[in-house]
């Protein structure tokens, strides 16, 4: 084949690749008064980030890059007392790893999660959902996208104003996993859209962060989307530090990228009995659930469906309800043609001469 050819197509394939193909950054940012240890669990079937779980000192940030398809939620965790080799306990947003590094292991609720699924369809679903409950203030932001692209978040400390019913330390639970009734965890007869309706706890969750997830069928002002675009999820967001320190970047750390164990479907994280004591009744709340024998976290699509599809589709025919719960189904495949195509042209490109293109 014509050498000239193979270069241009090489070189029209590099250029009109979109940004969406090599995935987006994620940049986690300490706008809090004091120092937060992030926790990253990827989705079944997505690819481990370079860290599941690392110290974020206040006015500090720290990147990392994920690939189209990749699938999984953020939180932070705080109050973490750890000795000199890194072991030890959070009061809040532990993943009960007892380490640093949460090793595919989820956030102990109450807890706020950032979740996200990247390119699917071309497009990246994102959202901030309060569903596991509160622990502290956060926000997502897009940056260099196309489409709505909207932060979302909950600035506001709802530790403050939670309600003495559901308060536990220094967090706030939600009803569901307060009280575990089905009316509050949209479960059994109050399993669909239709059933479950929003109660007194999640409207109070709502008027303070109205783009926030408030309960597991608040999809149309909770879930957003943006295409090729590179996140900031920023904790304390509205913090007096903001103000006053920039933000450095700390040198790039290594970190495991160990998933822990689990299966797929139903995949199922556990803390081998860490002892985490809820109600009777599962809090299952499309895609999550947390049981009372010892600290489960089991993605396996809409709980409104015992053992959901493949493409997570609640009763309604939406799957944003499982977006939102970070479930393990809706990880989206790569572009195979699309990375055949950019290691095909990086390949020419390395072979092909550049003196050639002026021959």
């Amino acid at each position: 084949m014509d050498l000239h050819f193979l270069s241009s197509l090489a070189l029209f394939v590099l250029l009109v690749t979109p940004k969406g193909v090599y995935g987006a950054s994620f940049t986690f940012v300490n706008r809090c008064d004091y120092t937060v240890w992030p926790g990253i669990l990827a989705n079944a079937g997505s690819p481990g980030l370079d860290s599941t779980g690392f110290e974020l000192l206040k006015d500090s940030s720290r990147s990392f890059q994920a690939p189209t398809g990749w699938s999984g939620r953020f939180w932070g965790r705080t109050g973490c007392k750890l000795d000199g080799s890194g072991s030890g306990t959070c009061l809040t947003g532990d993943c009960g790893s007892g380490q640093v590094e949460c090793n595919g292991l989820g956030a102990a609720p109450p807890v706020t999660l950032a979740e996200f699924t990247l390119g699917t369809g071309g497009q990246d679903f994102y959202d901030v959902s309060l569903v596991d409950g509160y622990n502290m203030p956060m926000i997502v932001e897009g940056s260099g996208g196309s489409g709505l692209c909207a932060s979302t978040g909950c600035t506001t400390d709802l530790n403050r104003q939670c309600p003495s019913e559901l308060r536990v330390g220094d967090a706030c639970k939600s009803a569901c996993l307060a009280f575990g009734s089905p009316e509050y965890c949209c479960s059994g007869a109050y399993s669909t859209p239709a059933a479950c309706k929003p109660s007194v706890y999640s409207e109070m969750f709502k008027a303070a962060c109205p783009r926030s997830y408030s309960y597991a069928y608040d999809d149309a002002t909770s879930t957003f989307t943006c295409t090729g675009a590179d996140y900031t999820v920023t904790f304390c967001p509205s913090s007096p530090s903001q103000k006053s320190t920039p933000v450095t970047e700390p040198p790039p750390m290594t970190g495991s990228t160990s998933q822990g164990s689990g299966s797929e479907p139903g995949v199922t994280y556990s803390d081998n009995g860490y002892g985490y004591s809820y109600p009777s009744n599962s809090y299952t709340s499309s895609g999550s659930g947390y049981t009372n024998s010892g600290y489960e976290y089991s993605g396996s699509g809409s709980s409104t469906e015992a053992g959901g599809s493949g493409e997570a589709m609640l009763t309604d025919g939406s799957w944003l309800a499982g977006l939102a719960m970070g479930d393990s189904a809706t990880t989206a495949a790569p572009c195979v043609v699309q990375y055949a195509l950019m290691a095909f042209s990086t390949a020419v490109c390395l072979l092909v001469p550049w003196h050639q293109f002026y021959l």
